[in-house]
């Protein structure tokens, strides 16, 4: 951690997107772009990640970056992580049905296999995973309830 005083640090994150079908929209962030699109059993081409998949793919890559940075500050060589995320939802609340159930993820489960180069004791593993939790970003989006200001013109 780099201090005891409370700081902040804001950074404005920007993406752009057109829609170019009803399952598919092509975007922008920066000078990169993805094409987001629906599997062809829920009427998309198939031609891109769902919007659920990119959601954990960008908790996955969060996962990564924090955990290689948390592992540089507590002295621990980090050499590999393997993250495996998956999660259920029912798609019956998208798809407009009556149902109890959310539209989003009721709980996801991520698996993080490491390799560290040494060995490291359980101790270090856990506080370096703690604190790898703690500090992602799309973790805490994810957790919490991030308000969300959905504007139309």
């Amino acid at each position: 951690m780099n201090s005891t005083k409370e700081v902040a640090i804001p950074v404005k994150v920007k993406i752009e997107g057109t829609s170019e079908t009803s399952t598919k929209i092509n975007l922008n962030a920066g000078r990169f772009s993805l094409v987001i699109d629906e599997p062809a059993n829920m009427g998309g081409t198939d031609e891109g990640p769902s919007p659920i998949q990119v959601l954990l793919m960008a908790l996955a890559g969060c996962l990564n970056m924090t955990g290689h940075t948390v592992a540089k500050e507590q002295g621990l060589n980090l050499k590999q992580m393997k993250i495996t995320i998956e999660g259920n939802m029912d798609a019956a609340h998208f798809m407009g049905y009556a149902t109890k159930n959310r539209a989003g993820f009721e709980q996801v489960s991520v698996n993080i296999e490491t390799k560290f180069d040494g060995v490291i004791t359980s101790e270090q593993r856990d506080k370096w995973l703690t604190e790898t939790e703690r500090r992602c970003p799309v973790t805490d989006n994810m957790k919490t309830q991030t308000k969300i200001i959905i504007n139309s013109n």
